[in-house]
């Protein structure tokens, strides 16, 4: 076997190769043996180099745990108890049926660059109806597509892939100051092109015209929601922005609102909570003449409400409630959304959906491109004027303006 090297001293033969040791401290903090084994002296001696390197610089873990171990610990133990609900509520399905399916085997200390690349690039051609059995689930008489084995190509959005990927790098980047590994693969992968063959949305906004038969649809049955829409549509609010608006947030005097926070239904739980993220969403949103006049339509109609509820009317200050004053539920909300969508004869879109056509309609209206970034809280301007070209403006202008006669008088 010769003499061994200064230096080397735990370096030794070991069943049908070599082995060695270093000793290390671990991230808790206790001393004990790293070891590295090879075929040869050699090899062996490399490996045990490069561990007493790295027992030099810090901590060096001895347990590694799979990716998909440290996943679930990172959901529970970091994001759960630190972060909003909504972002738990965000993150784990995403790790579930996404990260865990498809690297979860693999070490954590081991996982690659390339690794996380070919995945990534798999995402584009996979189809989640097929891989996540969702027409499997549908009762037999509502089964249409994968299950049948007619694959309705239901690939992820790039959008999708590339908050899969966020949510990788975001963990990794907590086991990189956990000193679990040494680089954040995820952050070096590139984000594929999506998918040439993904099937596109039918009807992603409404046009002008649309927008004015939907909210003359809804003046006709008197719906008491109707100013609720109405933002929706003018300012572009979401929906839980809308559901969550109080009040003490409207001025109608000086025509403005603030938006502080949102309802949301989290793990079953309907929460009313602050929103303000960044000091733009703490700037004020101006009311357009439609929105002013909606508004005061709507104090009258929950005043009503109030007085004929009774002892039974709840105080939330909450601009749109039940006719109880209760918090209006969000999926609640989208039903109805739905239901006046087919009443009012106009295409069935998303209520997130909405916010392209309020883009339409501000430029229809010609209202100050950097007005409407304001209202539409562009982080560009050049995001904006993208938008406006889009628009045919005769065209639009002209059912604008039957639009704004119709509405504006329910002051």
């Amino acid at each position: 076997m010769g003499k061994r090297a200064n230096g080397e001293g735990s370096v030794f033969p070991y069943k049908d190769g070599w082995a060695g040791y270093v000793w290390v401290t671990t991230p808790e903090g206790k001393r004990t043996r790293k070891w590295a084994y090879g075929k040869t002296r050699e090899e062996t001696h490399e490996k045990w180099l490069k561990l007493h390197e790295l027992a030099g610089k810090g901590p060096v873990p001895t347990r590694h745990p799979t990716v998909a171990a440290y996943l679930i610990r990172w959901l529970a133990e970091v994001i759960k108890p630190n972060r909003e609900p909504t972002t738990y509520v965000a993150y784990e399905p995403l790790v579930r049926l996404y990260i865990i399916p498809g690297l979860g085997k693999k070490r954590l200390d081991k996982l690659t660059v390339r690794d996380v690349q070919a995945w990534l690039n798999s995402l584009t051609t996979l189809c989640t109806c097929c891989d996540q059995k969702k027409d499997h689930k549908r009762p037999e008489s509502k089964r249409r597509c994968c299950s049948k084995g007619q694959c309705c190509k239901g690939y992820p959005s790039r959008s999708t892939i590339a908050g899969i990927r966020r949510v990788l790098r975001s963990a990794l980047g907590h086991a990189l100051r956990e000193e679990l590994i040494s680089k954040n693969v995820a952050a070096l992968a590139t984000l594929p092109s999506a998918s040439k063959t993904k099937k596109k949305r039918q009807h992603t906004a409404w046009t002008v015209d649309e927008a004015r038969r939907f909210l003359e649809h809804l003046r006709v049955v008197d719906d008491p929601l109707y100013a609720a829409y109405v933002l929706i549509l003018v300012l572009g609010l979401r929906r839980g922005e809308v559901l969550g608006l109080a009040w003490d947030c409207v001025d109608l005097g000086g025509e403005q609102l603030w938006i502080s926070r949102q309802l949301t239904r989290v793990s079953g739980q309907l929460l009313h909570r602050e929103t303000t993220k960044t000091e733009d969403s703490t700037a004020s949103l101006p009311l357009l003449g439609l929105c002013v006049s909606a508004l005061r339509h709507r104090r009258r109609v929950q005043d009503d409400a109030r007085k004929e509820a009774g002892e039974k009317w709840k105080d939330s200050d909450l601009v749109f409630t039940t006719r109880n004053g209760t918090p209006i539920e969000p999926r609640n909300f989208n039903r109805a959304f739905e239901a006046h969508c087919r009443k009012a004869g106009v295409p069935r879109i998303r209520v997130h959906d909405t916010r392209h056509t309020c883009a339409s309609l501000l430029a229809a209206l010609d209202v100050h491109p950097r007005v409407a970034m304001r209202i539409l809280r562009h982080s560009q301007i050049s995001m904006t004027m993208d938008v406006y070209t889009q628009i045919p403006s005769a065209e639009t202008r002209k059912a604008l303006d039957r639009l704004n006669q119709r509405l504006d008088g329910d002051g």
